[in-house]
């Protein structure tokens, strides 16, 4: 974003978020805003249900003209990244659509989960149990599958990816 032209931005995006909220297949739309002081990006992120959707999207005539209005604001272009399933989890931070093999995800994530799936239940089913939570496989199941989730988004995987950067992307 071009400094000084954040107004112009902000009207531009109320002009072409209609066109693609209504766009076939649209799931969400999120706008992360510069701070001020720290940085100059927008970053604008769509959700569509199939890629079919999302490429019938990005190649309309309606953002194709939305975007060459807004060439001005640019600073670099029109840059974007397309992200599906869990590729996010092994993009290097400001990546262009590097992804690494599906072998060396596979394996990257087996070695995350492993220890999560040994580990996880022994902590909790006796919180479940010092919490008075009815001994339910059902239910510790739930709990440790959440957890196991969380902890690969937020806190395993972001840390592990960087630590391991140079061979997962070569």
């Amino acid at each position: 974003m071009r400094e000084g032209r954040h107004a112009d931005y902000e009207s531009w995006l109320n002009e072409i978020a209609p066109l693609c909220k209504g766009s076939p297949g649209h799931l969400d739309w999120h706008i992360v805003r510069p701070i001020p002081g720290l940085t100059e990006t927008y970053t604008v992120i769509i959700r569509f249900d199939t890629r079919a959707h999302l490429q019938a999207w990005m190649e309309s005539p309606a953002r194709a003209h939305l975007i060459e209005k807004a060439q001005p604001l640019f600073v670099t272009g029109d840059d974007f990244f397309i992200s599906s399933g869990l590729d996010f989890w092994f993009t290097a931070e400001g990546a262009k659509a590097k992804v690494p093999v599906r072998w060396k995800q596979y394996l990257v994530t087996w070695s995350a989960i492993y220890p999560l799936v040994l580990g996880v239940p022994l902590v909790i089913a006796p919180v479940m149990r010092d919490l008075g939570v009815p001994n339910n496989h059902l239910l510790t199941t739930l709990f440790v599958t959440g957890t196991v989730v969380f902890l690969m988004v937020y806190v395993i995987m972001p840390h592990y990816t960087k630590l391991i950067q140079r061979w997962l992307f070569s």
